[in-house]
């Protein structure tokens, strides 16, 4: 308690180098605390959009499904074994078609994925009803994303043509009506993509009852084995995203280490200044009766004591800075659909517990053993050599 007690004194007597270095210190603290806050938003913030609008619980694939290339389509649905069909029969599942066309509105070219989905589903947040709500205005309606009408300049009642071949190579046009325009964060199902009513889409094909992935409601437990179909977890399917912010957090970390350095060369200077300076006090303190590792422990306390401080005035600045920007988010500019994460038009940060406690114990330990290092001269120091002001 006394080592405690004297060193609080002689940090608060060094005045104004001490707050200087708290003070950097703690921006430290509030400025990692915030950035990493931002990047786990926007992980959160995605993970939660992905799920609502496309993933759900998970996906069922057909064996020969693969995302990234539009070819295999043709192949790439069949009928839904017995245990898929109860689970949608039940709610639990939503079957979605997908296939290749080429749309022209206004005369233009431009190929596009044609999704089916049920009207009735309450799995995804997708405005899917107004497929059904719209059904005796025209053959076939149609939903779009934004993204999707302001690339292709539609409208909500606008009509264009659609072009596509069914399972038995035959080409078919039919007009469809834009019906709806979904606002939705996540662009994977917006960009390049037509969605319309699932039945539609199979008369459509003359692919009765054929599905190409098939959406499971959050919580529901797929079923152990399904013969042709391949289930992806939301991990699976949210693993791109998690590696883009992971990629993120990384290059942050870089500018992490320079704010954290530049902080602790500051305690580091001052630890070696202060026991330059305090010789004569360190073989006073001596021949009083204080062993060496105690002087040590004197100067280490003292050290620890600058990230203390700087966590107690970080914490008188920061955490009003941090709820303004939890409770009202960062607004983001519109190019931030190309970055491939589901965002929405605010940017809401995430301070968890485990963000803070973390970095206030990295940053604290990291401060005592910078504190410590220039100490350990003092192992070395005779008293007699320190009381006439010398080194040994």
């Amino acid at each position: 308690m006394i080592l405690l007690k004297l060193a609080y004194r002689n940090l608060i007597g060094a005045g104004v180098r001490t707050w200087l270095n708290v003070i950097v210190l703690s921006f430290s603290f509030v400025v990692i605390i915030w950035t990493q806050g931002l990047y786990d938003g926007m992980y959160d913030q995605a993970m939660h959009a992905k799920t609502d609008w496309e993933i759900g619980g998970g996906e069922f694939w057909h064996k020969n499904y693969d995302p990234y290339d539009p070819l295999s389509l043709e192949k790439s649905h069949g009928i839904l074994p017995e245990s898929l069909q109860e689970l949608v029969r039940e709610g639990k599942a939503t079957p979605i078609l997908i296939t290749q066309a080429t749309m022209y509105p206004d005369g233009r070219l431009m190929p596009v994925l044609l999704k089916g989905i049920d009207p009735d589903q309450r799995i995804l947040k997708m405005p899917a009803k107004a497929l059904k709500d719209s059904a005796a205005c025209c053959d076939l309606p149609a939903l779009i994303g934004e993204r999707m009408a302001s690339r292709s300049r539609l409208k909500k009642g606008d009509f264009l043509t659609l072009r596509w071949q069914d399972v038995y190579g035959a080409f078919d046009v039919m007009d469809a009506r834009i019906v709806c325009l979904m606002r939705t964060p996540v662009s994977t199902i917006d960009n390049g993509q037509i969605w319309v009513p699932l039945d539609s889409l199979r008369r459509m094909l003359r692919a009765p009852g054929q599905t190409t992935i098939v959406v499971l409601a959050p919580g529901v437990e797929p079923p152990p084995a399904v013969p042709g179909w391949e289930f992806r977890s939301p991990d699976f399917l949210l693993s791109d995203i998690r590696e883009i912010v992971q990629t993120k957090s990384v290059s942050s970390a870089i500018f992490y280490f320079f704010l954290v350095v530049l902080a602790l060369l500051a305690i580091f200077d001052t630890q070696v200044l202060s026991i330059f300076r305090r010789r004569k006090e360190i073989g006073t303190l001596m021949a009083l009766g204080m062993t060496r590792s105690e002087v040590i422990r004197l100067f280490t306390i003292e050290g620890a004591f600058h990230g203390i401080l700087a966590l107690l005035v970080a914490a008188i600045y920061g955490t009003p800075i941090l709820i303004y920007f939890k409770n009202n988010g960062i607004p983001l500019p519109s190019y931030t659909d190309s970055y491939g994460i589901a965002l929405s038009q605010k940017l809401m940060p995430t301070y968890g517990i485990g963000l803070i406690l973390g970095t206030v114990f990295v940053i604290l330990i990291t401060v005592t053993v910078v504190s410590f290092l220039p100490t350990r001269r003092i192992a070395r120091l005779k008293p007699t050599d320190a009381l006439r002001g010398k080194w040994s």
